[in-house]
């Protein structure tokens, strides 16, 4: 079959174009004809070699973590799925787990389900990862509800639109916070009741004008460094943090004088430790259901990328110059 692999860590360039050989079906595993897949930031640090150690082995190293398409094959003790069958997951690019860059890729049914009926391929693509980092963090771990101040990071990012969208979803007052006009206008779009301006207002006015000082119920990092410390400033007391990027050092003062607590995720565990994979499946399975309600939706790049040129998609990617997801095609 035809894929796009890495066979040395490096820029953008590294990726090449091969024919390697098409999966075997295995039992409890499910052969998907691979129809879209999108790029995040962990796929251009795999790549990049700063996330080396989970990156599947060489030679010809398949990347790609999310996926759509259809089930081609089914292994044995399969009963949830059958050829023909739209799905999408985020299944595989780490190791162990080869990944989506290719025309089949086989996963683990339980870290896959029926893709939104509503969606296209491509737009399911853009999902899963992000999807269930957002839905980790504040619906498993936070448990957001009805009547909370949250406050969501980075209002147009790939996990940050899931985030304002899951908490509006479970009940919660939303204030998002993005770094222009037509960022903050998305946010809206999306569900967000207000939107801040972070370069225009620091971190105790936003607190100030819109929680009269009291702080934020929930407050979900979707950044890291240093905007981790803001987080603890703008929580309210005995408040949570949510976040999926804590390689930092922290002044952990303030998070003892408002007695708060803390949720860390990181979504690639279960494919990277066999542990927790059926709880993947369930949140897709959730998930489709509340886009199909009308009450999630991608955010999605207006820029679409074949496979060949994902690349391109790369280097865009870390170069900021994205809205929403970037999503691929063969």
């Amino acid at each position: 079959m035809k894929a796009i692999v890495i066979n040395a860590f490096g820029g953008p360039e590294v990726f090449e174009q091969k024919e390697i050989p098409k999966p075997d079906v295995r039992p409890g595993h499910v052969l998907v004809r691979v129809a879209a897949s999108s790029v995040n930031p962990v796929d251009t640090k795999i790549r990049s070699g700063l996330l080396g150690m989970i990156a599947p082995d060489f030679p010809d190293a398949v990347l790609g973590c999310d996926m759509a398409g259809v089930v081609e094959a089914v292994g044995d003790g399969v009963t949830d799925f059958a050829p023909g069958d739209e799905v999408y997951g985020c299944a595989g690019g780490v190791k162990g787990c080869p990944g989506a860059l290719a025309e089949f890729q086989l996963v683990d049914e339980r870290l896959i389900a029926r893709k939104p009926a509503t969606l296209g391929m491509a737009e399911a693509a853009a999902l899963p990862l992000v999807a269930i980092t957002a839905w980790d963090a504040l619906i498993d771990r936070t448990k957001v509800s009805e009547g909370q101040r949250v406050l969501v990071h980075a209002a147009t990012g790939g996990v940050g639109h899931l985030g304002i969208q899951l908490a509006k979803a479970a009940g919660a007052t939303v204030f998002a916070t993005a770094s222009s006009p037509e960022k903050l206008a998305l946010a809206a779009s999306l569900g967000a009741d207000a939107g801040i301006n972070y370069k225009e207002s620091s971190v105790e006015d936003y607190v100030a004008e819109y929680t009269g000082g009291a702080g934020f119920d929930v407050v979900f990092d979707t950044v890291g460094g240093d905007n981790l410390q803001g987080c603890f400033t703008a929580a309210a007391l005995n408040g949570t943090v949510a976040s999926i990027s804590t390689r930092c050092t922290c002044d952990l003062t303030p998070f003892h004088q408002k007695a708060l607590s803390m949720h860390v995720t990181f979504m690639l565990l279960p494919m990277l430790t066999g542990n927790g994979r059926a709880r993947h499946g369930e949140i897709l399975r959730e998930l489709a259901e509340l886009v199909d309600a009308g009450k999630v939706k991608p955010l999605v790049h207006a820029e679409r990328f074949s496979f060949a040129e994902v690349g391109k998609a790369h280097a865009l990617l870390q170069a900021g110059g994205a809205l929403g997801k970037i999503v691929l095609v063969p």
